[in-house]
């Protein structure tokens, strides 16, 4: 394009603009656009028009390449590889024929000791079964070793969980292309289908043993009968579909008379509350209401006074909420003292004044056999009458994951977070303690799930790193479970499993039921034989990603663990001059980044030499990086000198990584864009730039603000290149406070009454700054900015790439991004595919980064000053 010519005369708004390719005459530029409608290959000569090359009406062009020449280009489109004229657009697919060994099923054993993703505990305490690569398998709770495979299906199983006499695992298999439960018998090795007419998951037995309560199509509770070998439907609910939903969402009460469950409704706003349902069948009523984003676990104490879940709104610590469920008449330690004289027999005490003789120690009797004395099962009451004001959160003070109460109800177990680490802690759930600290019993830093207590309470069981371990909480050590866990994989059987789990994990989840006017039955028809000939599961999950983008949606991909570490290399914070390098062999510093291990040591300037590392002589084919493998936070000894070779310096430092460089390199760009923008303001705006919108730029943006900003007449606000996350409502009500009272201190200064009670509120006049690149939550900031009136958007429209997400992992690990909730503006349009638009647009020209200006700050700064003004 022709110097300052703005990008904008080469893309249409809304349009895809992918894999630009010059012509080797420098004259003409080749891109794929799908501007048409349609994913085809265009060309633009220099000041001229764009120019469709290609005529396709379906499939995608992906990976464009022009030919050195610049007579050819070739891409991949349906599975194929294609090549055109690049002056006429004819061509066609290309015939290729693989050659080399036949392609056969393999078949690999594979040690799964370490890839755990689900443990039960049988209620005896003596057996363990566990899932791993979506079997089940159950060994020794004590010893360990061989575990006997309990399932032996292509199909994932999951969900699995012990009968209440300990013989018999109950789980949920996706044979059928849906989950189904099925019981397996220990004693009479056998398997036995429980369920068949939905898709049914989370089981949990009875106390009792008589019955299984579990979700159907996830708007269902069920319970199955286990004499009669019914179901009947107890109530209807909203909770999560497979694979997002939480550990433990069903509890029973202690006599099997109740079910208590963890469910949204509607009716409150989509929070996660309690309800419960009698298991004899009736209406079902809500125990908690509370604001409540996310809840993982329910318990019913093994008194049945009262239900725990965990309760949280995204940015705040997880707490644990408490509901009793009857008005109680509290303990007093006064109690304890007094029932030490009620437990002495009045007879035997002497009275005041008479005579202590001795008394013959009678003759001792045979004592009849002692029978059990029978207890009568304590019925669970449930005083729903002002229930709401018997919910409290447990100070506990920890940002809490998970929560299990012990078998003897004294003892509270959490996984929390503190200073870095996720652990686990136990509370004492005794009303009359004195001492209700949470003491840690663990002291690792990995995550750790599926806990649960021995049944004597003594001893914790858990997952950690993908094996099971034990935590003893008197001793407060641990110790793995050594299980030997190992199966064939077929390679051929399990990578079809696998592409068809995901598939059906988007049928059944993606926000929109039309899938964006794909047939997605369709797609998962036409791509099966397409896996069907991989080769390896990098080639399945690429495979999956070419389906996945035909629903042409955002936060969407397919990943996983591909088994390569790459080696960490140490970085030193300086920048070369590539020429120099190229010509004379020389590694001339061009650029020293701020608080990089260079800069730190203050000897070395813009325009010296690097000669040696380690002593080793640089040359122009030193490969640099090779010599900082592996140097990361070790020491390393540089030398540099001046042009002519004088001046030599040995300096040593300690190398970061990458990712700390990457880092260093943000905050420098932040800097200089804040003097920038006080420079052509002459000192009256601010600046802050959100790189993304997750907790840790929050934090950021609070200190950049506090640091950088309260001193301005007004903030311009960059939002260009942000990926998104989670905390625009929080940016907003910074930006969007207003001050309603002022506070004096006798004989000092008057301050705003929210800065003075401690309320983070800007209280400044800001403008929004924004591009193409400005993604997700970016988007939900920018419509909240200009819905709310809080200033001026100047920059490009965002990027329309605006669906809530969450993440799922496949029973081989491979993970699926799942795109699950529409975000619609308050006039009802669907934000996916809709950039959000500017008040000022100002699109940078090419190559303007290199002339020290940019045009979208220069707009942002022209707009303030103008606001600024008008309020004078």
């Amino acid at each position: 394009l022709k110097k300052g010519e703005a990008y904008e005369k080469l893309s249409a708004r809304g349009a895809k603009q992918l894999w630009p390719m010059w012509h080797p005459s420098g004259q003409r530029l080749f891109f794929m656009s799908d501007r048409s409608g349609h994913e085809n290959i265009w060309v633009q000569n220099i000041g001229g028009q764009a120019k469709q090359l290609t005529n396709f009406n379906s499939g995608r062009v992906l990976w464009p390449s022009i030919s050195q020449d610049g007579k050819q280009i070739t891409f991949e489109r349906d599975l194929g590889i294609w090549k055109i004229d690049a002056d006429s657009g004819k061509g066609g697919s290309l015939a290729i024929s693989l050659r080399g060994t036949a392609y056969g099923p393999m078949t690999d054993r594979v040690n799964l000791s370490t890839q755990i993703r689900e443990l039960a505990l049988s209620p005896d305490g003596k057996k363990v079964a566990v899932i791993t690569r979506g079997e089940v398998f159950a060994a020794s709770a004590k010893d360990g070793g061989e575990a006997v495979r309990v399932t032996n299906t292509v199909a994932p199983e999951s969900h699995v969980t012990w009968a209440a006499d300990s013989r018999s695992v109950v789980y949920a298999s996706e044979r059928d292309g849906i989950m189904q439960l099925f019981q397996f018998d220990f004693g009479t090795q056998a398997e036995t289908q429980l369920t068949r007419k939905g898709n049914d998951y989370s089981p949990v037995f009875s106390p009792d043993g008589k019955n299984i309560a579990f979700i159907r199509d996830a708007q269902k509770l069920m319970v199955y009968e286990i004499a009669g070998k019914s179901e009947r439907e107890l109530a209807k609910f909203y909770t999560d579909a497979p694979p997002l939903i939480g550990t433990r969402t069903i509890a029973w009460s202690p006599d099997n008379r109740w079910l208590a469950y963890l469910t949204n409704s509607p009716e409150q706003r989509s929070y996660t509350n309690v309800s419960a349902v009698p298991i004899t069948g009736g209406h079902a009523r809500s125990l908690s209401f509370i604001a409540n984003s996310n809840s993982g676990a329910i318990s019913w104490s093994p008194d049945g006074e009262y239900i725990l879940f965990d309760t949280n709104q995204r940015t705040e610590n997880t707490a644990i909420a408490r509901i009793d469920l009857r008005l109680k008449t509290p303990k007093f330690r006064e109690d304890q003292f007094r029932e030490l004289f009620r437990q002495e027999n009045p007879q035997q005490r002497p009275q005041p004044g008479t005579p202590t003789t001795p008394t013959p120690s009678p003759i001792p009797q045979p004592s009849p056999t002692a029978s059990p004395e029978k207890k009568d099962d304590k019925k669970t009451e449930i005083v729903f009458d002002q229930i709401r004001s018997r919910l409290r959160l447990l100070p506990i003070g920890l940002d809490v994951g998970s929560q299990v109460i012990s078998p003897d109800g004294k003892t509270l177990l959490v996984s929390a977070s503190a200073e870095g680490q996720f652990n686990l802690y136990t509370i004492s759930l005794d009303e009359l303690a004195t001492d209700t600290t949470p003491r840690q019993i663990t002291s690792t830093s990995g995550g750790k799930f599926a806990t649960q207590f021995s049944p004597d309470s003594k001893e914790v069981y858990y997952i950690e790193g993908g094996r099971v371990m034990i935590a003893n909480l008197d001793r407060r050590d641990t110790r793995p479970l050594a299980l030997t866990l190992e199966k064939n994989v077929d390679f051929h059987s399990e990578k079809m499993e696998v592409f068809k789990q995901g598939w059906r994990y988007l049928r059944d989840n993606f926000y929109d039921d039309k899938y964006h006017g794909a047939d997605w039955d369709a797609l998962g028809l036409r791509f099966e034989p397409v896996v069907a000939s991989a080769k390896n599961l990098d080639e399945v999950r690429r495979i999956m990603s070419l389906m996945i983008g035909e629903l042409n949606a955002s936060h969407l991909g397919v990943g996983g663990p591909s088994g390569f570490t790459p080696t960490p290399i140490g970085k030193l914070g300086l920048r070369f001059d590539r020429t120099e390098l190229e010509s004379n062999g020389r590694f001339r510093v061009t650029e020293i980044i701020s608080l990089g291990p260079v800069d730190i040591t203050r000897e070395v300037k813009v325009g010296d030499y690097l000669t040696r590392v380690d002593g080793k002589t640089l040359t122009g084919t030193t490969n640099l990086d090779e010599l900082l493998e592996n140097k990361v936070n070790r020491r390393v000894e540089l030398t540099f000198t001046t042009t002519d070779g004088g001046n030599r310096r040995d300096i040593a430092v300690r190398p970061v990584t990458t990712n700390t460089e990457r880092n260093l390199l943000y905050r420098q760009w932040v800097a200089s864009n804040r003097s920038y923008v006080e420079s052509n303001s002459s000192g009256r705006l601010g600046y802050v730039h959100l790189p993304d919108m997750g907790s840790g730029s929050l934090a950021q943006l609070y200190v950049d603000l506090d640091v950088e900003n309260q001193g301005k007449e007004g903030v311009v606000v960059d939002i260009r290149n942000n990926n998104g996350g989670f905390i625009n409502p929080y940016v907003i009500d910074v930006l969007a406070r207003r001050g309603y009272l002022n506070m004096t201190e006798r004989g000092k200064w008057t301050v705003p009454g929210r800065a003075n009670l401690g309320q983070r509120a800007l209280e400044r006049p800001t403008v929004l700054v924004t591009n193409q690149h400005s993604l997700s939550d970016a988007e939900d900031l920018t419509e909240g900015y200009r819905e709310l009136g809080l200033g001026k958007v100047v920059g490009e429209p965002t990027s329309g790439w605006i669906i809530f997400t969450w993440n799922a992992t496949l029973f081989d690990g491979t993970n699926v991004r799942l795109p699950r909730q529409r975000i619609t503006d308050n006039r009802g349009q669907n934000m996916e595919l809709n950039p959000r638009p500017v008040d000022i647009p100002v699109t940078r020209p090419i190559g303007e980064t290199y002339t020290g200006r940019d045009s979208q700050l220069d707009a942002a700064i022209k707009s303030l000053l103008g606001d600024l003004k008008k309020q004078l």
